[in-house]
């Protein structure tokens, strides 16, 4: 900061009286041809970031509900009603416990080979999306890094060009430089954050997909052995 107030006592140093917004705007518009990728990145992140958190929350919203109504069926052995409510309901677990209770009569191997298919089947429904983040998050700081290598090409040939070295020819693709690695980095940190978060919620409510249907698992063994004996 002392640096700083220091370098607006230097005549023609002075700072340009913009707002936050036109200073952002400002330097978007600075980054040149490269803030074109770098906004497809920007929006491709921002629109599967939101249509993730609406299907994920509903997922998981619906998930924990049957989960909770199918250990109630099970815990009174009501069976059949179980496999009416996973068979009529649209989520993860419910279609994991489904698959499991269909085959409640061939056996607990049956039964785990079933759930651990389906399991394989819904995970990756879970995940779509994932990759996408995933790749806008490697490739915003490329974009930027590629900016930078850009900038640094017209600043030296701007010095060539001219044959000798002054600021206000290298100026131009120094900032373009540092702005389009800047930029590239502010598109990559939230759309990683994002990423990050999904991979925890989607973890969260595989745990207690297990658990329910080793829950399921335990209590239909409990009643086969019951009618056995």
């Amino acid at each position: 900061m002392h640096l700083y107030a220091a370098l607006l006592q230097i005549p023609g140093m002075d700072a340009p009286e913009l707002t936050w917004q036109e200073q952002l705007s400002q330097n978007w518009a600075n980054t040149g041809f490269m803030r074109w990728p770098l906004a497809l990145c920007l929006v491709i992140g921002i629109v599967v970031i939101i249509i993730k958190f609406v299907t994920l929350t509903s997922k998981a919203s619906r998930s924990r509900k049957v989960i909770r109504e199918v250990d109630e069926l099970l815990t009174q052995r009501r069976i059949r009603e179980a496999i009416e409510l996973t068979r009529n309901t649209d989520s993860p677990a419910a279609k994991i416990l489904y698959a499991g209770l269909e085959r409640h009569e061939e056996g607990a191997d049956r039964v785990m080979r079933a759930i651990e298919n389906q399991g394989l089947i819904e995970l990756s429904k879970l995940e779509k999306g994932l990759v996408v983040l995933a790749t806008v998050t490697n490739i915003g700081p490329l974009l930027g890094f590629l900016g930078t290598v850009v900038g640094m090409i017209l600043a030296l040939q701007a010095i060539e060009a001219a044959g000798e070295v002054e600021a206000t020819l290298v100026a131009g693709g120094i900032k373009v430089a540092l702005l389009t690695t800047a930029f590239g980095l502010v598109i990559a940190i939230p759309v990683s954050m994002g990423h990050n978060y999904f991979v925890a919620r989607i973890d969260s409510l595989v745990i207690d997909m297990e658990e329910s249907a080793q829950k399921m698992v335990d209590t239909l063994h409990s009643i086969e052995a019951g009618r056995a004996s």
